[in-house]
């Protein structure tokens, strides 16, 4: 499999078809083969071409850094002033437009054989980027991006990284606001797109959610003739998101339960509790399937369908892809499970830290329940602020209290005003402490913990729960070795 981080032995571009891609003018000439890219000069790998965007801070500042950590060329503003150690660099008005345009020409030298699928929605894109990847790093030469580079210079970043004999390209697209999935799509140009689910993320930039369904369905703008669009038939935006695909002019296919194309039929625990799920599903052309998951959750199982019914509709063999689908391990902040020793036993750390939004939170909280149902320790929760949800904030937080008692949880550890809300609607016996901040946290739980316990630690990326998962790793890490 190759990703956007993998550099291929053969160079990835030549230096005079980058310069006529970025509409730059060539200031020099590099004296290794261009391998890569990259905008943080912290980053670079021999033969990268380091990208100066201006965004918190300007790359400008970073150009001789990047060329000294062995960048093989640099995309600069015309005014940028050479230092000495600098080389190759490719003069253009303006770095971002050169990346976009590095990009399309990317896409526009795939073999008309090659094909891309595009994945939006609320939640869920990541991972389903990385089954599409790596179910289809079976079937041929496969690139998509390492990390949610799905903004609007990580989906440039991703083609301009692309190699010119990509079979099969997966592309992972976001947005905060309306507007900003139409310019990403037509410059990916997708062959099939997918829209996973529409739910209240981001509502604060949003009178509704119909709001949000329509910017959602702006993926299906950048379509190929002939292309397929994948929408989620159990989803209450259906009709909305259809009525745009046929807008489009797309060919319509649908996931999900009994009146969808491609139906999950079952999923469930693997034999012995161990980690995972085997998931059974039926679809249009391959019929029925079965096929491992390593990740559990039954939102996985339904976008594991969504990713199988996107390689059909592209032309792949779906069960050869399925086969892989075993190897997708959870990552760091989405479901990635560490077991840590403490005097006494052990404790299972679930970390969802990435990101959170109403409908992602209730399903981690869903899927921990699980996990807890098959072992006997106690199943707590940390819980950091969900942002962006506007004037219903307090009331979606509020809203997860029902979730928290049909999981059967013990203790709840939460942080931030909204979830403060939560914290208080909790018996009293299910309240571990709260915190205005996440660091607020960190001494009351591990003071709480006992061998055997289960904490799962979810939050938006900016609430800082990821510290507290690291806070829990380094204290017990040091604990295990004095066992």
């Amino acid at each position: 499999m190759r990703t956007e981080a993998g550099h291929s032995s053969k160079p990835l571009w030549g230096f005079g078809d980058l310069v006529s891609a970025a509409g730059g003018t060539p200031d020099g000439a590099p004296v290794h083969d261009l391998r890569g890219f990259s905008i943080d000069s912290r980053a670079i790998a021999p033969g990268d071409v380091f990208i100066a965007l201006k965004d918190k801070r300007d790359g400008h500042d970073f150009v001789s850094a990047a060329f000294a950590a062995g960048a093989a060329a640099a995309i600069v503003e015309a005014g940028y002033r050479r230092k000495a150690g600098d080389g190759a660099l490719v003069r253009v008005p303006d770095t971002l437009d050169a990346l976009r345009s590095i990009g399309s020409a990317a896409r526009a030298r795939l073999s008309p054989d090659a094909r891309v699928i595009a994945v939006t929605g609320s939640s869920g894109k990541t991972t389903t980027k990385d089954l599409l990847r790596t179910a289809l790093a079976n079937l041929g030469a496969t690139h998509a991006a390492e990390k949610s580079f799905n903004n609007h210079w990580g989906v440039p970043l991703t083609l301009a990284r692309m190699p010119a004999d990509t079979r099969y390209a997966v592309i992972e697209i976001g947005m905060n606001h309306s507007g900003e999935i139409t310019p990403l799509t037509r410059l990916v140009r997708p062959h099939v797109a997918v829209v996973l689910n529409v739910l209240p993320a981001h509502l604060g930039n949003f009178n509704s959610e119909d709001e949000i369904a329509e910017a959602k369905a702006e993926i299906f703008q950048g379509l190929e003739p002939g292309g397929v669009a994948i929408i989620n038939r159990d989803s209450k935006h259906y009709a909305l998101l259809r009525a745009r695909a046929e807008t489009s002019g797309a060919s319509i296919l649908t996931f999900g339960g009994e009146d969808a194309d491609a139906r999950l039929k079952s999923c469930g625990g693997p034999a012995g509790g161990g980690a995972g799920q085997e998931v059974l599903a039926e679809l249009p052309a391959s019929g029925g399937i079965d096929y491992e998951l390593a990740l559990s959750g039954r939102h996985i199982a339904e976008n594991s369908v969504a990713a199988l019914l996107a390689i059909e509709a592209a032309g792949g063999d779906v069960r050869q892809a399925a086969s892989a689908l075993s190897r997708v391990k959870p990552s760091r902040g989405r479901g990635e499970r560490t077991t840590l020793g403490v005097p006494g036993g052990s404790i299972l750390i679930i970390d969802e830290s990435y990101n959170a939004n109403p409908a992602s939170m209730a399903a981690a909280i869903r899927t921990a329940g699980q996990i807890r149902a098959q072992a006997s320790g106690r199943l707590i929760l940390a819980l950091g602020e969900m942002l962006e949800l506007g004037a219903e904030a307090e009331a979606l937080h509020r809203g997860l209290s029902a979730e928290i008692d049909a999981a059967g949880v013990d203790l709840v550890f939460a942080c931030g005003p909204n979830m403060g809300a939560l914290f208080r609607t909790l018996p009293e016996g299910r309240r571990g402490h709260w915190a205005d901040k996440s660091d607020g946290l960190s001494s009351p739980l591990l003071a709480a913990l006992k061998p055997g316990d289960i904490v799962m630690v979810k939050g938006s990326n900016a609430s800082g729960m990821a510290t507290l998962v690291a806070a829990l790793k380094e204290r017990h890490t040091a604990l295990e070795n004095r066992v």
